[in-house]
């Protein structure tokens, strides 16, 4: 299974960098997770509601052509489904079974949020709260997430 984190904008900060990079080197003893960045859309703070959905569908366009037809996508939502990590371990192992070739691609929007068009895509909305979290950073939760429902899958020990 190719795991996939297609996210919005560039990492700037070296200290973000840092921490992705150790966790994709950990699921090296696992699996690779390919991190493929798309080109946010500059945009003023003051957009009309009709602007910033003529946003988000700009970035829906470059995000959704990264995807396979067959793929599985995950995008990260404010509204979608909460899980501990032990069910989204439950999850990866089920999808390692059932999805056997294809990609499974989590979606991390920009700072202005994912279009209908990505969410009406993808197959499962994954929620880390109710809190928003810089995009940037929630690439490292998502990646530390994926290496520790690795670790639970192997019945490894973790620090919790």
């Amino acid at each position: 299974m190719n795991i996939k984190i297609v996210a919005v904008g560039k990492i700037k900060e070296k200290f973000y960098k840092d921490a992705l990079a150790e966790y994709l080197k950990r699921m090296g003893a696992y699996n690779s997770i390919e991190v493929i960045e798309v080109a946010d859309e500059m945009a003023p703070e003051n957009l009309s509601c009709k602007e910033l959905e003529e946003v988000k569908d700009k970035e829906a366009d470059r995000i959704l052509s990264k995807i396979k037809d067959d793929a599985y996508v995950v995008s990260l939502e404010i509204l979608g489904k909460e899980m501990t990590s032990e069910n989204f371990a439950g999850f990866i192992e089920d999808e390692m079974l059932d999805g056997f070739g294809r990609d499974l691609v989590f979606v991390i929007g920009g700072s202005n949020g994912l279009s209908k068009r990505v969410s009406q895509r993808s197959n499962k909305k994954l929620s880390f709260g109710k809190m928003t979290y810089p995009h940037q950073l929630m690439r490292v939760i998502l990646a530390e997430q994926i290496y520790r429902a690795y670790r639970i899958i192997n019945n490894q020990p973790y620090h919790k």
